[in-house]
């Protein structure tokens, strides 16, 4: 039997309005094990440094001193980068009914992408991890009960299992909020003639798969 692990972040709110984030970015790192422990080592070693990093890696709150030594880190681990990329503003009105409703669209066509052609053997058990959105219980229920949908429609393995945890508990997802950050960093730029690549470019050998769905849409719904 093969294990893998899918860790999923968002960049991008599910909110659908012109003063929102243009694009909402679902992205997921594909691990063989949990190499994430390389973070925390990475955090202790920063301690010693006399580098605080408050209570997880997170990439829009630290320094870029921390940045860097983060992207180098994943730069040396085992993993896979894929994205899906969606412009919120080509989202036909019917798959935005509500935000639980649009993430489940979203999660299905990026999940439905990673089980067809990246993770199809009859052997493998999958875990899919994803980051809690919001405070609320009934939000977060919500699109928790979107993903594990997607996965028993989608996952052709052995056993699938899906988990939400807090983005700050479990360093995988510290790796995936990072990879989500340098997306949103190319994607994302209001006001600026020019991505920010910086990132991108230092994960740029583990991105697999970065799809924007509606690059050849051109009607605009709001």
């Amino acid at each position: 039997m093969t294990d893998r692990y899918v860790f999923g972040d968002e960049a991008g709110t599910p909110r659908f309005h012109p003063k929102d984030s243009r694009y909402f970015i679902l992205t997921t790192v594909t691990l063989p094990d949990c190499s994430g422990d390389a973070l925390l080592d990475l955090r202790r070693k920063l301690a010693w440094e006399g580098v605080d990093t408050h209570y997880a890696f997170h990439a829009t709150e630290e320094q870029q001193l921390v940045r860097d030594r983060v992207f180098d880190v994943i730069s040396g681990l085992n993993l896979s980068v894929d994205a899906t990329i969606f412009e919120k503003r080509k989202v036909v009105p019917r798959n935005r009914t509500s935000e639980a409703y649009f993430y489940q669209f979203a999660w299905f066509y990026h999940l439905k992408y990673l089980c067809e052609y990246k993770l199809t053997h009859p052997d493998i058990r999958l875990l899919v991890v994803t980051a809690t959105i919001g405070e609320r219980k009934s939000r977060q229920q919500a699109f928790a009960n979107a993903v594990r949908s997607v996965v028993a429609q989608v996952a052709r393995v052995k056993e699938a299992q899906c988990a939400f945890w807090m983005g700050r508990s479990d360093p995988c997802l510290w790796l995936a909020d990072y990879c989500s950050w340098a997306l949103q960093r190319k994607w994302e730029h209001p006001g600026q003639p020019q991505p920010d690549l910086r990132s991108y470019e230092l994960i740029k050998a583990k991105v697999r798969s970065e799809f924007n769905i509606f690059a050849s849409g051109t009607t605009l719904h709001y």
